[in-house]
């Protein structure tokens, strides 16, 4: 039987600490709804249901949340970055990968969220770095009504510029391929996924390609290396020829472009994955609300990052239930005596 290295019991403190005192809402529930909110997550359950466990009601956690949300989400967002910065130990360089991954729900529909016709879904758009063999969150941005895609990508390598960090190469997938995204990008060393139905060009095939925008005049329209592969597919026991492209500034073969395409891009699907499994349910549609609690998710998935070596995704929720059970009251204590438990408990056998 193996099990897996515990992280060291102070480290597992300061994820407790760091939880509630980033939750810093102000008032009489302020506590309660800080623990509704951790538990949703920690269980990927509704927080609705959640507040029931801390005799709060769901709409006292939506009033707290509408009311102070911005400010947490600020320090959410502050601590997922140190977390990253101190994971690349002073690394200045990086490749990035931006893309956008969408929350959909049935219910009342919600204008103003730029993300669907009917209003039932919200964009979040992120930037990640892959260090370490740990996927790293470096920036943060909710779509809304008016936001193009050129908004989308600025204000993320605005945000990690910021940071302190030169990009060395930009990966998009081909939801972003416009020419105002292009010529933003063209700064940088860049692939990005290319619609082989805007390109039209049904062949291997690797030259220069000048776009063909509608909205844009010739002397605005972008040039640039076009790579156009096939694979062939399966559909309906019928084998066929499936074309894919990608735009690129790149010097390279064509082979290495597209491997460093999926090298850089790939994980970024992973962290989505692993944010949502920490990413409660809520009947609120309002703008803060569902920005906070992705947020969290985030922050939760930051954290699991310190100990990914150790330990996987499932193993470090199952640890932090322990550490918050649904009497927090005495959180301190609770802390230690939990996890002083645990360990004594599994040191007791593996010494059998």
């Amino acid at each position: 039987m193996v099990i897996p290295n515990l992280p060291h019991q102070n480290n597992v403190q300061r994820i407790g600490y760091k939880l509630l005192s980033m939750l810093d809402f102000k008032g009489k529930k302020a506590e309660d709804v800080g623990k509704t909110l951790i538990s949703a997550c920690l269980w990927n359950s509704s927080i609705e249901n959640k507040s029931s466990a801390y005799n709060v009601s769901p709409q006292t956690v939506r009033n707290y949340v509408e009311e102070q949300g911005i400010e947490v989400v600020e320090k959410l967002l502050e601590q997922m970055r140190k977390i990253s910065l101190e994971t690349l130990k002073g690394v200045k360089e990086i490749d990035i990968s931006i893309d956008w991954t969408t929350k959909t729900w049935y219910g009342k529909q919600v204008k103003g969220l730029g993300t669907s016709e009917k209003g039932n879904s919200w964009n979040h758009a992120t930037a990640t770095t892959k260090y370490g063999g740990k996927i790293l969150l470096l920036a943060f941005i909710t779509q809304v009504n008016g936001m193009t895609k050129e908004d989308i990508v600025k204000a993320l390598v605005e945000q990690v510029v910021a940071m302190g960090l030169k990009i060395r190469l930009i990966t998009l997938d081909a939801g972003f391929y416009t020419v105002g995204v292009l010529n933003f990008i063209s700064q940088f060393k860049y692939i990005i996924g290319v619609p082989v139905g805007d390109v039209k060009v049904y062949e291997e095939f690797d030259g220069e390609y000048t776009t063909n925008s509608k909205r844009k005049r010739r002397e605005e329209q972008v040039k640039f290396r076009l790579l156009v592969y096939s694979k062939e597919k399966v559909r309906r026991k019928r084998r066929e020829v499936v074309y894919f492209a990608r735009a690129t500034n790149l010097d390279l073969k064509k082979g290495d472009v597209l491997k460093l395409y999926n090298k850089v891009r790939g994980p970024i699907e992973t962290s989505y994955r692993d944010i949502k499994a920490f990413l409660p349910f809520t009947s609120s549609t309002k703008f803060v609300f569902r920005t906070l609690i992705f947020v969290l998710a985030m922050a939760f998935y930051s954290f699991y990052t310190i100990f990914k070596s150790v330990m996987g995704r499932e193993e470090f929720r199952r640890l932090l239930i322990l550490l918050f059970p649904e009497d927090l009251l005495n959180l301190e204590n609770s802390l230690f005596n939990l996890v002083e438990t645990l360990i004594n408990t599994i040191d007791l056998f593996l010494r059998r």
